[in-house]
């Protein structure tokens, strides 16, 4: 494989672009491309190197590569390429499978506050390919060793940057929640969890209210945080955050799995 590949790989890993690696790994009869032939595909569906072969095995390859980042699932494609019904057929005919391989960059876990439930949170979300940040004036290294970035002076939460990728927590049950609730909202993140009592999430939710914030954004905040593991130990709370984190990314019910996939003969 050419260095041009190799290097097109680690400039957007360093980037953290999300895209596709598309492999040829098995032909028969005449088909343009070889096996070992691959092609990099980004979140738009634009080919941003090499190839794997022209025409409708193209789009198929470039479909499959967009579902493969949708859901963070590899694929194999087989493509009849006479098969003119299926509406994959070529002139050179034979047929072809591509491994579609998706690269999604690490969704980051924003931890707002310290403690114990904080500590495991970050252990446990560094353990399922979360990067870590900690905003908290509390937090150091030896409590967080693994955190990618630890920001310690930011009263006015102005470093909280929450893109489309980032997972909020909030746990610092001390004034201040509602100021960091109201930041992550400004976001388009796909998760917001506050480790609250009721009465204290109800008095952070009545104050966003009268701030403006519609009640319909509210929705966003998930308080109490987590499935209901009925948790009590700091370890618990937080697998139980995890939990809810990865259930959101990955499409999930957050249903037993024994309920969803009968295996015990009835």
């Amino acid at each position: 494989m050419s260095i041009e590949y190799f290097d097109k790989l680690a400039e957007l890993n360093a980037a953290e672009i999300t895209f596709a690696v598309a492999t040829v790994i098995k032909i028969t009869g005449s088909v343009s491309a070889k096996p070992g032939a691959k092609s990099i595909i980004d979140g738009k569906g634009k080919t941003l190197f090499g190839w794997v072969g022209g025409g409708c095995a193209e789009e198929a390859v470039r479909d499959a590569s967009l579902e493969s980042m949708r859901d963070g699932q590899i694929r194999i494609v087989s493509l009849d390429l006479d098969d003119e019904i299926l509406g994959v057929g070529m002139p050179c005919g034979g047929t072809m499978e591509v491994y579609v391989e998706p690269y999604l960059p690490r969704p980051e876990l924003m931890i707002v506050g310290h403690g114990r439930i904080a500590e495991v949170l970050a252990q446990l979300a560094h353990t399922v390919h979360f990067s870590i940040t900690v905003n908290d004036s509390g937090a150091d290294r030896e409590a967080f060793p693994m955190a990618d970035r630890l920001i310690t002076s930011d009263p006015d939460f102005s470093q909280m940057k929450v893109g489309p990728q980032t997972y909020v927590v909030v746990v610092t049950q001390h004034k201040g929640d509602q100021h960091s609730i109201k930041k992550a909202l400004e976001g388009q993140g796909p998760y917001i969890g506050l480790v609250a009592s009721a009465k204290r999430a109800k008095l952070v939710f009545e104050y966003l209210l009268d701030e403006g914030i519609a009640p319909e954004e509210l929705k966003r905040v998930h308080s109490p945080a987590g499935l209901d593991f009925s948790a009590m130990t700091p370890e618990e709370i937080a697998l139980s955050i995890v939990g809810e984190m990865v259930t959101i990314r990955r499409g999930g019910s957050g249903k037993s799995m024994m309920d969803l996939k009968e295996v015990c003969p009835t």
